[in-house]
């Protein structure tokens, strides 16, 4: 679905011109795990800007009122947390940018907080809890990226047939939630039908400089894709690829 876009543009284009009976996304997971489920989204930026001063005088700069807000954001997030030991069960913000810069006769500050939603937390909800938290008057906050949670069912015939091939390669099969958000968020709730992220490789290298694939987990991961799609034509009914409607 295009290229790796933080803004899914591939998904979403996707999401409306396909009803996929079944849907893979291809996502680093090991050879031997599946993934049934992502953490959603929201971004936040803050801006303020207010009239120059000397640094010597008495007011706040205004690089201190976003980290101000930042804090609260934090403490805020804590008591969310309260009682919740997981990663995927906690909400999880984090500071992405902050910087100032002097326009005309303001100091101005731009701020980007990242946010990563627990299942009950809906992108809204936190919208609406963030822009209640109390900040200059000034500040405004603008809101971009809101994805939902997404967990899928780990019965349905196509986790079924990972798990086999799984097992056929010599594998023990697990499932795995992530702290991240994939294209899985986007055309889940749009498709509804039986979804799982897959693939080789070590997630927590994504989008770092040592991201790879060894070549012997890709060649396991080849073996184990090819036992599950000959199982789910044959569960559509069809002796090819051409008789299943596929997307991606």
């Amino acid at each position: 679905v295009e290229e790796e876009a933080a803004t899914s543009k591939g998904a979403r284009h996707a999401a409306g011109g396909y009803a996929p009976d079944f849907c893979i996304i291809g996502e680093p997971s090991s050879w031997d795990a599946v993934t049934l489920g992502y953490k959603g989204r929201l971004l936040c930026e803050f801006r303020l800007a207010q009239p120059m001063a000397h640094t010597a005088g008495p007011g706040q700069a205004v690089a201190e009122f976003a980290v101000a807000f930042w804090n609260r954001v934090v403490a805020y997030a804590e008591r969310r947390n309260t009682g919740r030991e997981g990663a995927f069960d906690r909400l999880l913000p984090s500071l992405r940018q902050i910087n100032t810069t002097v326009e005309g006769n303001s100091d101005c500050v731009g701020a980007v907080l990242g946010f990563r939603l627990p299942p009950d937390l809906a992108p809204a909800e936190l919208e609406s809890d963030l822009s209640a938290l109390p900040r200059h008057p000034a500040a405004t906050l603008t809101f971009r990226g809101h994805e939902p949670t997404y967990v899928a069912d780990r019965s349905t015939p196509l986790a079924r047939a990972f798990l086999r091939a799984i097992r056929a390669n010599g594998g023990r099969p697990r499932f795995k939630l992530k702290t991240g958000t994939s294209d899985m968020n986007v055309v889940g709730p749009i498709w509804r039908c039986p979804i799982l992220a897959y693939g080789p490789g070590d997630s927590t290298l994504d989008h770092t400089p040592n991201e790879h694939v060894e070549v012997d987990e890709f060649l396991r991961a080849i073996d184990v894709l090819e036992i599950v799609l000959r199982e789910l034509m044959a569960v559509a009914g069809c002796s090819s690829v051409a008789g299943w409607k596929v997307a991606g």
